[in-house]
């Protein structure tokens, strides 16, 4: 694990010193994510300069050490990430009598290794792991960048600057492109929307004009002659959810076929020539993970969990059972609101980009205890978009049964009905009824919610209702519009996907690496930890999707297929309960202790001097949350992660 950047320039546009300069400066802006040994290459003649930060892993010689060529010469390489099957592809080089004459043991020279023998695209097929790699050829002079299936690690890149100043840059982080004297920072205001709705920049945009993130099993190439990146998909999920099904596998073959898979991938994931644990969450996907660990480990396998205070948000007691019944080495951290509300000044420069999951902290907190024992901690990340593992995915397939019985006027009308009602008169009346749940949305907030969703036409238009923390952020972005979505303008093909795989299909494409794999990248490398999924290994992925639903849900429980493999390692008894999740009661912060920080971001004068977002409507929010007739929480929280960082990131210009 570590970080990548660097740029291409007009060769002759700079001395070597100057370009090394430069480059050192990006290197230093992600120096966290590789505090083992750095290095560099320039070559001024081509107009290409690659940096390596390292957090070194495997092979912990100076035979590892990047930029590293090929054996012939011909490639040049950074790579950020790791490649579990490198010894199984490094023995099929040797029988076929192409391996180079070794230099070491790294996984990064045995890819290097297949691109010369195989081409790139070819061993880009055969890499199982995950990576974010850039890719120098000298033949054809074109960079190549190159990021894995599901979109594990992460990779910015664009062209900044005019004329023959222009410089293609690209980095791990935004920090890295941003220490580039060319780097123009001019904000997007189509981002903010989209931040604003997702609670993160989805997709390839970046916050910034002119740059885009690279998709997960994206390649593109660029080089000086053809500067506009030449982008497609080496791996499309999409496609590979939506594909016919073959005749489907009896119980007892899926079963012992998806053991087999996951007994492998946590093997090889188990890889490390440093110290190796997992986070244990207690829920089904951790749990599932360190069953295999342990199972395949001669030692206890050390753990980790995070603890609350508050009872109604605390799994630790399930996870210790967990690790107790596995015999793992249990490390605990209980943190207190304090704790939490401690990290939010540091989360603006740790995701270089506004970010707004609340379980950024939690997840921060444990990696940051991880670290202190281990240099590797693989997780369960991935179990929920695979194995129907979010409620919404149940509660959506049934509403649409709903839904489809009923004529469109009639739900269109009954929506508006309902919407038509004040929601403060909604909670008056509703309330001795239903009372609300402190730190809940209110009665009237809740219903007007379920109407929008009873309103929707479609699966897709449904989903992507779930989804949205704001209906409409169109209103709160000053000169704002909505940019096209993966999940409303350019759909994957569906095939025969249900209601319910549909939901989960798309949430693999972008819910998954535009947030969940986000946030454990950037709090994991914050603290120089390794983080791996073995859930999220792509033949794991191929498998799942290739069997029907019912392996997935069934018997009114999710993840039946997951459970089944659980079972063999873990009793059902410390398992069976209600899905809680990192939750962090935000909307009862910002009336308590977050308060005074929340107003000072909000200050309608501040508002309207840095011209983004409209005062009034973020004012209205910020008052009906205070007097407690609604919880805005979540939509505040998205608000507050945008002015935290763009009070970070200093005066920048409006696009």
């Amino acid at each position: 694990m570590c970080g990548i950047t660097g740029f291409l320039f007009s060769p002759g546009q700079a001395l070597v010193e100057v370009a090394e300069t430069r480059l050192g400066d990006m290197m230093t802006a992600i120096a966290h994510r590789g505090p083992d040994s750095q290095g560099h290459w320039v070559d001024a003649g081509s107009g290409v300069a690659l940096g390596h930060l390292r957090l070194a892993i495997v092979d912990l010689s100076p035979a590892g050490h990047q930029p590293m060529p090929s054996a012939s010469g011909r490639f040049e390489v950074v790579f950020n990430g790791e490649i579990y099957n490198h010894h199984k592809l490094r023995r099929e080089l040797e029988e076929a009598g192409h391996a180079p004459v070794w230099r070491g043991t790294s996984d990064t020279e045995v890819m290097m290794a297949g691109f010369e023998v195989w081409g790139v695209e070819e061993t880009l097929a055969r890499l199982e792991g995950m990576f974010a790699i850039a890719l120098w050829d000298r033949e054809t002079r074109t960079l190549k960048l190159v990021r894995d299936r599901l979109g594990e690690k992460p990779l910015y890149y664009g062209w900044q600057g005019k004329g023959r100043d222009a410089v293609f840059l690209f980095g791990s982080e935004l920090k890295a492109l941003q220490a580039h004297p060319a780097f123009d920072a001019r904000i997007r205001r189509d981002a903010i929307v989209a931040m604003l709705r997702h609670g993160h920049v989805p997709e390839d945009l970046v916050i910034y004009e002119g740059l885009r993130k690279l998709r997960p099993g994206e390649i593109a190439e660029i080089s000086l002659e053809a500067p506009e990146p030449k982008r497609k998909l080496y791996w499309d999920g999409g496609a590979i959810a939506a594909a016919p099904r073959g005749p489907a596998p009896s119980d007892e073959d899926a079963i012992e076929r998806l053991n087999s898979l996951l007994l492998d991938a946590v093997s090889q994931e188990m890889m490390s020539d440093v110290p190796l644990g997992a986070f244990l969450s207690g829920g089904i996907d951790s749990s599932v993970v360190v069953g295999l660990m342990q199972h395949l480990s001669k030692k206890p396998v050390h753990t980790f969990s995070i603890g609350f205070h508050e009872a109604r948000y605390n799994e630790a007691q399930y996870a210790k059972e967990v690790a107790d019944h596995l015999g793992t080495h249990h490390t605990e951290l209980y943190v207190s609101d304090t704790d939490l509300r401690d990290v939010i000044p540091r989360l603006p420069h740790m995701y270089d980009e506004p970010f707004a999951d609340s379980s950024q902290i939690p997840t921060f907190l444990v990696a940051e205890m991880a670290r202190e024992h281990v240099t590797v901690a693989l997780s369960g990340d991935g179990g929920d978009e695979l194995f129907c593992g979010y409620d919404r995915y149940v509660h959506g397939q049934k509403m649409m049964d709903k839904l489809r019985g009923l004529p469109g006027p009639l739900r269109s009308l009954g929506g508006a009905a309902i919407r038509a009602i004040p929601e403060t008169w909604l909670n008056k009346v509703m309330e001795p009824i239903r009372a609300t749940p402190q730190g809940k949305e209110p009665n009237g907030q809740r219903l007007h919610r379920l109407a929008n969703y009873a309103m929707s036409t479609s699966t897709e238009e449904l989903h992507q209702k779930m989804v949205s923390v704001w209906r409409f952020p169109e209103d709160a972005v000053l000169g704002g519009s909505s940019p096209p979505s993966i999940l409303a303008d350019h759909l994957p093909p569906r095939g025969n996907l249900s209601d319910m795989e549909r939901m989960m299909q798309l949430d693999m494409l972008a819910y998954l690496p535009d947030d969940i794999l986000c946030k454990v990248d950037r709090a994991t490398m914050a603290v120089a930890l390794e983080s791996r999924a073995p859930l999220l290994d792509h033949r794991v992925a191929e498998f799942i999707w290739a069997l029907p639903e019912r392996f997935k849900y069934r018997d009114g429980k999710s993840k039946w297929l997951l459970r089944q493999v659980l079972y063999k390692y873990v009793p059902a008894a410390l398992i069976e309960r209600p899905k809680m999740g990192f939750e962090v009661p935000i909307g009862l912060w910002l009336r308590g202790g977050l308060r005074d920080w929340a107003q000072a971001l909000l200050d309608p004068d501040r508002l309207r001097r840095e011209g983004y977002l409209d005062e009034a409507v973020i004012t209205r929010l910020w008052s009906q949350h205070l007097v407690g007739s609604h919880n805005w929480g979540a939509q505040l929280w998205n608000v507050l992660m945008f002015q935290a960082w763009l009070e970070t990131y200093g005066d920048v210009t409006p696009a």
